[in-house]
C-alpha cells in the first residue's frame, strides 16, 4: 500500500437514491408509463420502452429516470440499471441531438468505414462516444447496421445513410450542425434523438409521411430471391437455379 489516495472509478452505476422528477414532469411521465405498462401482461416486460420514455425526457437515461422506472414496475434500481447499461441504445451521459453511428464491422470497415470514422473524429474534434461542444452530434462506431450491400453505412438516429465516403460523411455532419435539412437514403425523415426515443417507447410517429416512408434491400441482397424466381438469366459468375431433374440425378 502506497498510502496515496485512490481515484474514484466511474463504472456507470448511478448514485442512489436519485432525486425525483419535478411534480409536473412526474405526472406526465406516469400517465405515459401507465399507457405503456398496460400493453403487457407482465409489467416487467415494459422496462425497455420505459427506458426509452425517460431517455426521451432528458436525452439519456439518468439516475432519476432509472428510479422512476423501478418505482413504476416495482423493481429494484439495480435491476433497472443492469438492463440500462446492457443495451447500447440507452445513453448513460448527455448526448447530442443526432447520434451519428459509423459501421466498422467487417464489410463496412473494408469498404471504408474505418476511414470514415477516423475522418469524422478529426473533423468533429471528438472521440468515440463524445459529443461536439454545440451539443448537436455524438459520434460512435457501431458493429453492424445490417445493410452490408450498401457499405459503408452511417446511421443518424438509426436512419440509413448508405454508400458513404469520408467526404460525404463530413458534409453530412456539417449539415446537421448547421441545421440544414438532411434526408436519409432510405426510411423516414430525420428527427432529434429525444424524439426518436419517444417513438421507440411506442408512441405515434408525428413526422409527416413517416409511416409511408420506407426503403428496400439493395440489388445484392435481392439477387438470390430474383435468381430463385428465375428472373436473373444465367451468366458469368451467376449460379443457375437448381432443377428438379438435377436433384433426382444426385439422388
Amino acid at each position: 500500500m502506497s498510502g496515496q489516495p485512490t481515484e474514484a472509478v466511474d463504472i456507470g452505476i448511478p448514485q442512489m437514491p436519485a432525486p425525483d422528477y419535478p411534480a409536473e414532469v412526474r405526472e406526465r411521465l406516469e400517465r405515459d408509463a401507465r399507457e405503456i405498462i398496460g400493453r403487457y401482461p407482465d409489467s416487467r416486460s415494459a422496462l425497455l420502452p420505459l427506458l426509452h420514455l425517460v431517455q426521451a425526457e432528458e436525452g439519456y437515461v439518468t439516475a432519476t429516470g432509472q428510479r422512476f422506472c423501478a418505482e413504476m414496475l416495482d423493481l429494484s434500481t439495480a435491476e433497472v440499471n443492469g438492463v440500462a447499461t446492457f443495451y447500447t441504445m440507452y445513453r448513460r451521459k448527455p448526448s447530442g441531438d443526432y447520434q451519428v453511428g459509423v459501421c466498422t464491422n467487417t464489410l463496412c470497415a473494408v469498404m471504408g468505414g474505418d476511414a470514415i470514422h477516423e475522418r469524422l473524429r478529426d473533423h468533429l474534434g471528438v472521440g468515440d462516444g463524445e459529443t461536439t461542444p454545440d451539443g448537436k452530434v455524438t459520434l460512435e462506431h457501431v458493429e453492424c447496421n445490417a445493410a452490408c450491400d450498401f457499405a459503408p453505412v452511417v446511421m443518424v438516429n438509426w436512419e440509413f445513410f448508405d454508400n458513404q465516403t469520408p467526404e460525404s460523411a463530413c458534409a453530412l455532419v456539417d449539415d446537421l450542425r448547421a441545421g440544414r435539412q438532411v434526408a436519409p437514403t432510405r426510411g423516414a425523415p430525420l428527427c432529434t434523438f429525444q424524439e426518436t426515443a419517444r417513438i421507440l417507447a411506442g408512441f405515434p410517429d408525428e413526422r409527416r409521411d413517416a409511416v409511408d416512408a420506407s426503403g428496400s434491400a439493395g440489388p445484392a441482397s435481392l439477387a438470390g430471391l430474383r435468381l430463385a424466381k428465375g428472373e436473373t438469366p444465367p451468366g458469368p459468375g451467376v449460379v443457375s437455379p437448381r432443377s428438379a431433374a438435377a436433384d433426382e440425378e444426385e439422388e
